[in-house]
């Protein structure tokens, strides 16, 4: 979490980019606490509303997917640390999309090379009994 928001990529947090996260958490913390009616949990609805509120417009297959792979029980409740997660996810892949974005056109070019760099793994993680999908940077300096 901390990485996505060092801007300068030095190894090491500004005050400025410090309120930058706070700022970004504060929303997240808002967007739920908003919606959560005193359950302790967003349903699917509200994830959806709630991040509509922080910024993140998805289409539906989107939506679903990312949704997917953070709801482990697969029940359609998603607790605060859940959402933060998901948040964190959207905020990242929305900074490594910008940094391909560079006319802001909403839209990205990749070649073969630069597409390979972005491309999820999947790595089996024993503890969890399943796989885990990791958006890594292997090769490509953004």
């Amino acid at each position: 979490m901390i990485k996505m928001y060092d801007f300068d990529r030095n190894g090491t947090m500004s005050f400025e980019e410090f309120v930058a996260l706070n700022k970004f958490l504060i929303k997240v913390q808002h967007a739920f606490s908003d919606l959560e009616r005193g359950r302790g949990f967003l349903v699917l609805d509200d994830v959806f509303e709630a991040l509509v509120k922080i910024g993140f417009t998805l289409d539906s297959p989107a939506f679903y997917s990312a949704c997917a792979s953070f709801d482990q029980s697969k029940s359609g409740k998603f607790r605060l640390d859940v959402f933060i997660s998901l948040c964190i996810f959207l905020q990242s892949a929305r900074i490594l999309f910008n940094s391909f974005d560079t006319a802001k056109q909403g839209r990205i070019t990749l070649d073969l090379n630069q597409f390979v760099c972005v491309l999820p793994i999947v790595e089996y993680d024993s503890t969890l009994r399943g796989c885990i999908l990791k958006m890594i940077n292997v090769c490509c300096t953004l």
